[in-house]
């Protein structure tokens, strides 16, 4: 592959074609992604789980920004932007990133290299989104080699009828920033692994509370720092557009977490950290697939909605059916892009964006519709086939720790390590009474309200 012929273009003819300007945000939009990754997610999900996981939750993170990243280089951007095979596979011509330099890609701004290199962003935390729903007991082998089929069969085809000029692009589609390629995909195929691999041993009876609110505090608040480069980042250029998702972005996530803390405060009367955090990661996961395409006021309307839809995936839809998706990410991204897509068919507008279309509230009811099949298609592909490529590696190897490994947890267990080597041996005898000294003792009796102690 590294032999692969490369085209070579002059200097003079890259300054020409390449806005510096637009490279630079690209760039840091790129950067941007990265950091909502890593350390973002891994803290994010880490904080959540037992201090006997944390480790090992933030491995499948690490890991699948790593393989992705190399799978992405080696066939993966190919599959999702190639010129395409009849509309259905983005082919094999950008095998090992094979024409894919500093020139400029076709109808952008932006040298086709960085843009090659923010999409494998994408597909990297897609992957690592779907490790919180089997956090603490699927097998690390299991995960590495899921990590590679994932991102090759089920995102890099979305990616493609969705943004390489695919069928559901011609249907016309329109998905910003992820709605369906990211969010739906992740969210559904965490909620089939979840099923697929089984509940925790001690799920539901023994919930575990999670062991660092501050670090999940922490890590939410990196995403969405790096959010505005997974947004504004999308418009592959810097200008108007992009200051449109930049503000659509801010709105959402914070009407998203006010309407959380209000229903907590309303409901349990209590308003937490876990519920504001999350509440603003609800309205960020609704804005993606619109960010682009509605005003600052219907992004409001978005993550505020979402932020009820996701309440109600959390605290009704997963207590009544009792599947153990460990950090909600069906809940939140799943129930969360489910709606964003609908939203965006019908708050957006060609006022806010002329290459978008109208929506249900600008006349276009049939916008709506197109949004719900690219819901459907989403759904349908996430779901068989996380379905598949769990079985097939089923018949390999056992996709779960040992119930002894789940006890002591994957930390030690798995990876040989702890986050805290600091905790006491626990102890289930009661303390033993300290007698004072005869020097003490005195002392004590030559005070008056001491006396007989």
């Amino acid at each position: 592959m590294a032999a692969l012929p490369m085209t070579a273009f002059a200097e003079g003819e890259v300054a020409a074609a390449v806005d510096t300007g637009d490279t630079t945000w690209i760039i840091v939009a790129t950067v941007l992604v990265m950091f909502m990754f890593m350390p973002g997610l891994a803290l994010f999900y880490g904080g959540l789980v037992s201090h006997r996981n944390i480790l090992s939750t933030v491995m499948h993170s690490l890991s699948a920004f790593v393989i992705v990243t190399l799978v992405w280089v080696l066939w993966g951007y190919s599959f999702a932007f190639g010129p395409g095979i009849g509309g259905l596979f983005g082919g094999f011509e950008h095998v090992g990133f094979a024409g894919v330099g500093p020139e400029a890609k076709e109808g952008l701004t932006i040298p086709h290299l960085i843009f090659a290199i923010y999409q494998g962003m994408f597909a990297a935390i897609t992957t690592a989104l779907i490790s919180g729903a089997v956090a603490e007991r699927i097998r690390f082998s299991v995960w590495v080699i899921f990590s590679i089929f994932w991102v090759s069969l089920v995102y890099a085809p979305m990616a493609y009828w969705a943004w390489g000029g695919g069928w559901l692009s011609k249907l016309g589609g329109l998905d910003f920033a992820g709605g369906t390629v990211v969010h739906i995909l992740s969210g559904v195929s965490a909620l089939v692994a979840a099923l697929v691999v089984g509940k925790r041993r001690t799920y539901p009876k023994q919930p575990t509370p999670p062991h660092n609110l501050v670090f999940f505090m922490i890590g939410g608040m990196c995403l969405w720092f790096g959010w505005f480069g997974f947004n504004a980042g999308s418009a592959l250029a810097s200008g108007g557009l992009a200051s449109v998702a930049v503000a659509t972005t801010q709105v959402a996530a914070a009407a998203g977490g006010v309407l959380w803390m209000a229903m907590e405060w309303i409901l349990r009367k209590k308003a937490t950290l876990v519920g504001g955090v999350t509440g603003v990661i609800a309205g960020l996961v609704a804005i993606t697939p619109a960010a682009g395409f509605v005003s600052t006021l219907s992004a409001i309307a978005i993550g505020a909605i979402a932020s009820v839809v996701c309440y109600w995936g959390l605290n009704v839809v997963k207590a009544k059916l009792r599947y153990d998706d460990s950090l909600d990410v069906f809940g939140i991204h799943g129930i969360g892009g489910i709606w964003g897509a609908i939203a965006t068919g019908i708050f957006s507008s060609t006022k806010v964006n002329p290459a978008g279309v109208d929506g249900l509230l600008y006349g276009n009811p049939q916008q709506v519709l197109i949004q719900a099949a690219d819901v459907l298609v989403a759904v349908a592909l996430a779901a068989v086939g996380t379905f598949v490529i769990l079985k097939v590696i089923g018949l390999f190897t056992p996709l779960r720790v040992t119930e002894e490994q789940e006890t002591s947890g994957l930390d030690l267990s798995l990876h040989g390590e702890n986050a805290y080597n600091t905790f006491p041996a626990l102890s289930t005898e009661a303390p033993k009474p300290i007698a004072p000294s005869p020097a003490a003792q005195g002392a004590l009796q030559s005070i008056p309200e001491m006396k007989g102690v």
